[in-house]
């Protein structure tokens, strides 16, 4: 079981990092007007999309290992509440994951509809996630 959980914090950590960084990039690339830089930011955009695809899935897949080991051991383990605000987080992430996907597309066939200062704000909403994920997973308040 350690081992699953080290992996999984391992993953989340490599997710994370992309997910903070991915954004960032987007506002860079909304800043952009010449074409030598729109193409960079679509291939480092592209780069980091994989990586951070592989660290989710990863984080994931340890994860889903991690919970069906609490599960089997622990009983009443998926009637915590804390659980379930964690499990809606991540899912959440999941969606801001895939959201981020699609801008790489947008930017990619040259569609970018949103401003740097959109980015930027966007660019908070994995941290906010990971604060509740953390909260909920070391405190459990409920």
């Amino acid at each position: 079981m350690l081992w699953l959980k080290a992996f999984h914090i391992v993953f989340v950590v490599a997710w994370f990092a992309g997910l903070f960084y991915l954004p960032r990039l987007f506002v860079y690339h909304s800043q952009t007007d010449d074409e030598l830089s729109h193409e960079r930011f679509k291939v480092m955009e592209r780069r980091l999309l994989a990586i951070t695809n592989l660290g989710g899935l990863l984080a994931l897949g340890f994860g889903i290992a991690l919970l069906g080991w609490w599960v089997t051991h622990v009983e009443g383990y998926l009637s915590q509440g804390w659980l379930h605000l964690k499990l809606t987080l991540v899912l959440a992430l999941l969606a801001y994951h895939h959201w981020c996907a699609r801008l790489v597309r947008a930017f990619a066939q040259g569609r970018n509809r949103h401003s740097q200062l959109w980015y930027r704000w966007f660019n908070e909403v994995p941290v906010i996630m990971l604060i509740g994920i953390v909260v909920m997973v070391v405190v459990k308040p409920f």
